[in-house]
């Protein structure tokens, strides 16, 4: 599936507001910070994730998958098995993701 365009005005902050908007929403950061230890199942990641409901996880996960970051892969067995896994595109935020997670791990620290 090819990833969704979206047109930037490009302004001073374009670069940063396209790549925030990739990421925006609650869930999206952390669902990529799951992926990153390798391909998971819905299940899996919702239990990973606690406190998000099925309808939420689906919704992040397609829109994900839209932004061309992760892939989606059906295998045909009953039942039916849905793996998801970093795409490419994904796998070049991992240092973006990290970054988030280090400074987020220091910011708890910090408040104590």
């Amino acid at each position: 599936m090819a990833a969704k365009k979206k047109t930037y005005d490009c302004a001073a902050g374009c670069p940063v507001e396209a790549a925030l908007d990739l990421i925006d929403g609650k869930w999206k950061g952390v669902i990529l910070y799951h992926l990153q230890e390798g391909t998971l199942r819905f299940n899996e990641l919702q239990r990973r994730l606690g406190a998000v409901n099925h309808r939420m996880l689906a919704k992040q996960l397609r829109e994900l998958e839209e932004s061309g970051l992760i892939t989606r892969t059906i295998h045909a067995q009953v039942p039916p098995r849905v793996d998801y896994a970093l795409s490419p595109e994904g796998k070049s935020m991992q240092p973006i993701i990290e970054a988030l997670a280090a400074w987020g791990q220091a910011r708890l620290a910090r408040l104590g």
